[in-house]
């Protein structure tokens, strides 16, 4: 859906919502009922959340509205993260929720405005927002990193993606995962990961390896080689437990582990 389409089905879920639970009818209407855009409304969530004394969230709502006005193709890349959540995510049921109370979604959308200002060369600012996110959301992706669209970051807590970390497009991330370096290394330094790969909980993908489109690595993994494409891999250190059963992991959600006996 485009922008104007998802934002009249967000409306009419907050509504219903607001008839429903009239304690939250006032919540409801600060945050989605009084607005006529999505950009505005995700833009003023998400500068209430990370204001802080420093920088009161009038301030950031300035950011935001520039932001979403000189880039609109990022609108369109959090509405496509809001579907990927849904449509992976069995705790997601509609999308006000989503936007309003998952953490994963609203870290990453932040790290959006963070990237475009490490882009527009405001390093500075960048990384102060970093830092509040990271204080906010517990997630502490760094504003170079590269991240595609239609993610999802399910949970989210004490995910860590490092400064030269590519992740592509339909990716799927759980909790406590982290795209880290290996020491202290310098320059490019940080994972690739390829379209569609399903990503465990707890896993550690460290250095500048390469994981491979439609990839899956098992939870609690650490993985220090590359990873062919449409294979799993488990264990410490991560070995090769067979092809994926599936040509997008990250969209079935499927954990499971092949066992050797299946490897083609």
């Amino acid at each position: 859906m485009n922008a104007n389409d998802i934002w009249v089905v967000i409306r009419e879920e907050a509504a219903r919502e607001a008839e429903r639970e009239l304690y939250m009818k006032h919540f409801l209407e600060q945050h989605i009922l009084q607005f006529d855009r999505f950009s505005e409304a995700l833009g003023m969530l998400l500068s209430v959340k990370m204001a802080s004394r420093h920088f009161p969230p009038q301030v950031l709502q300035e950011l935001f509205d520039d932001f979403y006005r000189e880039s609109p193709a990022d609108v369109d890349i959090a509405i496509a993260d809001l579907e990927a959540t849904l449509e992976r995510d069995p705790a997601a049921v509609c999308y006000f929720e989503i936007m309003l109370f998952l953490k994963g979604y609203q870290a990453l959308q932040a790290y959006r405005l963070e990237h475009w200002l490490w882009k527009g060369n405001r390093k500075s600012m960048a990384y102060l927002l970093q830092n509040r996110m990271s204080e906010v959301f517990g997630v502490d992706i760094h504003p170079a990193a590269r991240i595609g669209k239609g993610i999802l970051l399910d949970h989210a807590t004490s995910l860590v993606i490092g400064e030269t970390a590519v992740v592509e497009d339909n990716v799927s991330i759980l909790h406590e995962v982290t795209l880290g370096g290996t020491g202290k290394e310098s320059g490019d330094r940080h994972p690739k990961v390829r379209r569609s790969v399903l990503i465990g909980a707890g896993a550690k993908i460290l250095g500048n390896v390469e994981i491979g489109e439609g990839a899956k690595i098992g939870a609690g993994s650490v993985v220090l080689d590359d990873v062919p494409p449409h294979y799993t891999v488990a264990g410490v250190p991560a070995q090769i437990v067979g092809r994926t059963e599936e040509a997008e992991p990250s969209l079935d959600m499927n954990q499971r582990l092949m066992r050797r006996s299946k490897l083609r």
